[in-house]
């Protein structure tokens, strides 16, 4: 019976230790989101081209406070997060959000489309949804179960693969497009509640596809813009077909 219950334990632990090897807590993340999140924003800083526009950025940040509160209502978690909001005035930037709330808006991007304050929300409501549906930390489990070699590089080497590795890419393909979709759905559910109307920020989706060069056809890791457009389309028209909306 010792000898059972010992073996049993072993297999527990060994179970355990090999769930760790494959998986990140969330604190983990937290920090290694948050270092290279802090790089960016210190080599934006050195080549000033951090935070050029005072007036956007004000602006962006009350945008982005109002749905801060909407985020903490629904993911009671992320009220302790330090949620923070730059802009990038490199001509290549994109949007984008970091686990634990850390967002950079790309200010050649919100110029060039011309975004209504409602559009604006919406972008920075589909960045924020990705963050608090813990998109990046699903991520990182997948990679390094499927590709086990990876449990041995660093934190930013797999932050980096995952969107420049063309095996990992792929491999993730279908996981980033089921993401994408949640948070237009999550996003639309925070802009919504935050007091934006479905038909102001249906123009975001709108402009969405009219940007995209083929908006019937997807990429490796994004839904075609114009699939996007056409869910949002029935939000607007019928708000309770949006599961999150609705709470299903």
């Amino acid at each position: 019976l010792v000898l059972a219950m010992f073996s049993t334990r072993a297999q527990d632990s060994q179970d355990l230790q090999e769930v760790r090897a494959w998986t990140l807590s969330t604190a983990q993340v937290h920090q290694g989101a948050a270092a290279l999140y802090q790089k960016r924003i210190s080599e934006l800083d050195a080549a000033h081209l951090l935070d050029t526009d005072a007036e956007f950025l004000l602006k962006a940040r009350r945008l982005f406070a109002r749905l801060q509160l909407q985020a903490a209502l629904r993911f009671p978690d992320s009220r302790d997060w330090q949620w923070e909001l730059h802009t990038s005035a490199e001509p290549e930037e994109s949007a984008y959000a970091m686990a634990g709330g850390k967002l950079l808006l790309s200010l050649e991007q919100m110029r060039s489309w011309n975004l209504s304050e409602a559009e604006l929300a919406m972008v920075m409501a589909h960045e924020m949804a990705h963050v608090v549906l813990a998109h990046h930390e699903a991520e990182y489990t997948f990679v390094l179960q499927h590709f086990p070699s990876w449990q041995q590089h660093s934190f930013a080497e797999l932050e980096h693969a995952i969107d420049h590795d063309a095996d990992l890419i792929q491999a993730l393909a279908p996981l980033g497009k089921e993401q994408e979709l949640q948070a237009d759905e999550v996003g639309w559910d925070l802009a919504r509640k935050a007091g934006y109307t479905p038909t102001s920020l249906l123009g975001f989706f709108k402009k969405l596809a009219k940007q995209a060069g083929y908006p019937n056809f997807e990429i490796a890791s994004h839904p075609a813009p114009a699939q996007r457009y056409a869910r949002a389309r029935r939000w607007a028209i019928a708000p309770g077909d949006n599961a999150a909306s609705s709470g299903r």
